[in-house]
C-alpha cells in the first residue's frame, strides 16, 4: 500500500546539512555539532481535506485482510527487519516523514481497511443529514471523493461498513466522530466481514455468491470478481487444465441440485457427436464395472438367460481381484479398458459356472427359450391385420412368410409334443 505524504518543508539547513557549493573537492565538511540537530515539530490538526492524503487504492487487492497483516507478522518479517538498523529505537534519529510513513504503515497493518473507514466515518455527511453541532465540518461523499481522486461509490462502501461495524458494536456512531478524532480500531481481520469492494455484493446473487465464498473458505471479493467477468473465467478454464477441473467439479456439485442444469448439459452433450460417443462409451464401462462390482459386494451372479444364482468362490474371487485392480485407477486414467478386461472374464467364468452345473445348466436354457417365446409372442401380437387391409399394403410376399412362420411353429409343436410323451 501507498500513502501519498506531502514532504515536509524542513529545510537542508534545519536538517543539519550543506548546500554541495559548500563542499570544496578537496577538502571534507567538518562534523556538525549536536545543537545544530532539528527536532521534530508537533503534528499539525487534523483536517477533512488532510485525512483524504492517503486514498483508497484502486485495487482492492493491494490492501485488506488478514493475508496482508499475515505479511507484516510472520517470522520471515521480522528476522528481515533485525539487524544493525533495529539498535537504535529512538525516532528522533530518523527523518519525520520516514517516521510518519512507519507510522502510517503500522496502523493499517495492525487495522488493515478500518483505518481508512475511519477517515471516511469522521469525515463524510452523507447528502440529507442536517449539518448541525461537529457535523457542520463534515462533507459530502461526493466532495470527499473528488479530495481523494476516487469515486463516491467506493467512498460509500468505507462508510456502509464503518455502519454496520456501529450498529454491532465495535466501532463508534459517525454522530459521535469529529474529523482528525483518533479510536481505537478493530483488528484487521475482521475488516472483510464488514467490508464489500463490489456493488454486486449487496444483490440477493452477491450475497449468494458470497456465502458460497465463506463456504468454502475463500474472501467473496475474490468469487464476485469472478463472477463479475465471465469471459475472464472461459479464458482460464480454456487455457488451464487445473482451472477445467475445478470447474468441472463445480458443475457436477451444481448439477446435483440442479434439474434444470442437468437438462441443460444433457442436451448439449446429445447435440455434439464427439460427446455423445465419450458418454456412450463411459456408460458402457460404468455397466461393465457395475456387473463386476455387484457380484463382489452381493456375492451373486446373473446368467445370460437373466437368472439370479449365487456365485461360486472361485468367480467372486476373480471379480474381487479385477475390481480392486480399477478402484486403484486414478482419476486422470481411462478405465473402459480395464472394465472391459474385468467383464468378459467374469462373464465367461458366469458361463462355464453355467455349463459345469447340470440343474443350473437346464433351467438356463428353460429359461432362454420362454424369453424367446416371449419376445415372439409380442411382435405377432403387434401386427395389425386392420391397417395392412385398409392402406392395401399387402403383398405376396407376406403371406409366403407367415406360411412359413406356421409351419415352423407346427414343427416346434409336434417336437414339445413328442418330448413330453418320452419324458
Amino acid at each position: 500500500m501507498t500513502i501519498a505524504i506531502t514532504p515536509s518543508e524542513t529545510s537542508a539547513e534545519e536538517r543539519g546539512t550543506a548546500a554541495p557549493e559548500a563542499f570544496a573537492p578537496e577538502t571534507v565538511p567538518a562534523p556538525i555539532s549536536e545543537p545544530e540537530f532539528w527536532e521534530p515539530s508537533a503534528p499539525e490538526p487534523a483536517s477533512p481535506v488532510s485525512d483524504t492524503e492517503s486514498p483508497e487504492p484502486e485495487s482492492d487487492a493491494e490492501y485488506a485482510g488478514p493475508e496482508s497483516t499475515e505479511e507484516l507478522s510472520g517470522p520471515e518479517s521480522t528476522e528481515e527487519l533485525s539487524g544493525p538498523e533495529s539498535e537504535d529505537e529512538s525516532s528522533d534519529a530518523h527523518d519525520p516523514v520516514v517516521v510518519r510513513d512507519a507510522r502510517d504503515f503500522g496502523v493499517y497493518a495492525r487495522t488493515g481497511g478500518w483505518a481508512f473507514a475511519l477517515k471516511v466515518a469522521r469525515s463524510v455527511r452523507p447528502g440529507g443529514q442536517p449539518a448541525e453541532g461537529t457535523a457542520r465540518t463534515k462533507v459530502s461523499a461526493k466532495a470527499f471523493a473528488r479530495l481523494a481522486e476516487c469515486s463516491p461509490e467506493r467512498v460509500m462502501r468505507y462508510y456502509k461498513a464503518w455502519d454496520m461495524a456501529a450498529d454491532d458494536g465495535l466501532v463508534p456512531q459517525f454522530e459521535v466522530l469529529v474529523p482528525g478524532e483518533d479510536v481505537e480500531l478493530p483488528d484487521a481481520d475482521v475488516w472483510l466481514s464488514y467490508y464489500t469492494s463490489r456493488n454486486s455484493a449487496s444483490s440477493v446473487r452477491g450475497q449468494a455468491i458470497s456465502a458460497a465464498a465463506e463456504a468454502e473458505g475463500i474472501r467473496p471479493t475474490k468469487a464476485l470478481e469472478v463472477a463479475e467477468n465471465p469471459t475472464a473465467l472461459r479464458a482460464a478454464i480454456l487455457a488451464d487444465p487445473g482451472t477445467a477441473e475445478a470447474a468441472r467439479g463445480a458443475l457436477l456439485d451444481r448439477m446435483k441440485e440442479d434439474p434444470a442444469l442437468q437438462t441443460e448439459m444433457a442436451r448439449a452433450f446429445a447435440r455434439t457427436d464427439d460427446l455423445k460417443k465419450a458418454v456412450a462409451s463411459e456408460a458402457k464401462a460404468a455397466d461393465r464395472i457395475g456387473y463386476v462390482r455387484q457380484i463382489v459386494e452381493n456375492g451373486q451372479i446373473k446368467t445370460p438367460a437373466g437368472q439370479t444364482v449365487a456365485a461360486p468362490a472361485e468367480l467372486r474371487a476373480e471379480a474381487e481381484r479385477h475390481l480392486s485392480l480399477i478402484d486403484e485407477l486414478d482419476d486422470s486414467e481411462e478405465a473402459g479398458e480395464w472394465a472391459g478386461e474385468a467383464y468378459d472374464a467374469v462373464k465367461g467364468l458366469v458361463a462355464r459356472a453355467v455349463e459345469e452345473d447340470p440343474a443350473l445348466r437346464v433351467q438356463e436354457r428353460r429359461t432362454k427359450f420362454y424369453n424367446s417365446l416371449q419376445k415372439a409372442t409380442k411382435v405377432f401380437e403387434e401386427l395389425t391385420l386392420d391397417e395392412v387391409l385398409e392402406e392395401e399394403i399387402f403383398e405376396d410376399d407376406m403371406l409366403q412368410r407367415l406360411e412359413a412362420l406356421q409351419e415352423a411353429i407346427s414343427s416346434c409343436i409336434s417336437t414339445l409334443r413328442r418330448a413330453s410323451t418320452a419324458s
